[in-house]
């Protein structure tokens, strides 16, 4: 059992790391519930952001003195509904009026649709995903599950570059080199279960440079990846089995149940990040802890001053 005061201690360090670097302009789109606004408000208070918020101003207004949240300090972009606010968003952060994109009261497809827009929107040539960064009352690592929220049924190529936005955030918050699980319901390759013969693939992929930064092995089973003893039994000597720090799913909806029965069994926090675009976006919700909601925020900032170093030093180079 972990020690009590122990818990959470992985989100006060990066908060804390992000605390180290100015307040990030971030473009807030649509914050019009009470989760939405003071997750923004809570961000910016403690020294993480500096929000644009970007909604129906009247809507935005109301709810701020309806939850006692002061928003005179912060720039307030009107825009007629959840759709437009959207796409007002996005066009701010394209002009580079922001440098993170945060999820307000809207739906996450509505957001993601105006960012994957090929003429209008965020993309690179990298694929978007999204990564949970867990913090985990019972287990000693930061833990990553990747992709649970975009990425429906992720082909090959896609899980390719989902592994490595994931591997590249771990060096960017300053994690180390990450060991890479991919999940299956079993850890030997079966024709029988598609998601080993991948998996397989994508090892094979790291050994030949296709991904780089961390160290990939699979197809392992959740228990022998997370545990040593499990590892253990089966007899799997690998340097990934029993203490991974990213966990990749086969599919969107093995890592959604993951990720929540962590969340709800374990008291887990779950800080949501989509990468992969222009810049980080923030992905909140309205069940999100305080505590994740600011962690979500500190991934971000953090991720954003490692791009804007890289991006520094390349044009250094050049």
């Amino acid at each position: 059992m972990s020690d009590p005061r122990s818990e959470h201690a992985k989100y006060e360090r990066l908060i804390a790391a992000a605390r180290q670097n100015p307040p990030v302009p971030t473009v807030v789109a649509h914050p019009c519930d009470e989760a939405a606004l003071r997750a923004a408000v809570e961000a910016a208070e403690a020294g993480l952001i500096l929000p644009i918020l970007v909604g129906p101003q009247r809507k935005i207004v109301a709810t701020a003195l309806a939850n006692s949240l002061d928003i005179l300090k912060y720039r307030l972009v009107d825009a007629p509904h959840s759709h437009a606010a959207a796409a007002m968003a996005v066009e701010l952060v394209r002009k580079g009026e922001g440098e993170l994109l945060m999820k307000g009261s809207l739906h996450t497809d509505e957001l993601m649709a105006e960012v994957m827009k090929s003429d209008t929107g965020l993309r690179t040539a990298r694929r978007i995903s999204h990564v949970y960064v867990m913090d985990v009352p019972t287990y000693a690592e930061t833990l990553f599950i990747t992709d649970a929220a975009i990425n429906i049924f992720p082909d090959l190529d896609a899980k390719r570059d989902i592994i490595q936005n994931a591997i590249d955030l771990h060096l960017q918050l300053g994690l180390g080199t990450p060991r890479v699980a991919i999940l299956s319901a079993v850890e030997t390759v079966t024709a029988k279960i598609p998601s080993t013969i991948e998996a397989a693939a994508l090892c094979k992929m790291a050994d030949r440079g296709q991904i780089t930064g961390g160290v990939v092995d699979g197809p392992l089973a959740f228990d022998n990846a997370i545990d040593p003893q499990a590892a253990a039994i089966k007899g799997i000597k690998s340097e990934v089995a029993g203490r991974a720090q990213i966990l990749v799913v086969p599919d969107l909806e093995a890592g959604n149940m993951l990720a929540k029965n962590l969340t709800f069994l374990t008291n887990a926090d779950a800080a949501g990040i989509v990468l992969g675009a222009r810049v980080p976006i923030i992905l909140t919700s309205r069940a999100d802890s305080v505590r994740s909601r600011l962690a979500s925020c500190a991934v971000a900032v953090i991720c954003a001053s490692a791009q804007r170093l890289a991006a520094a030093a390349a044009i250094a180079a050049s």
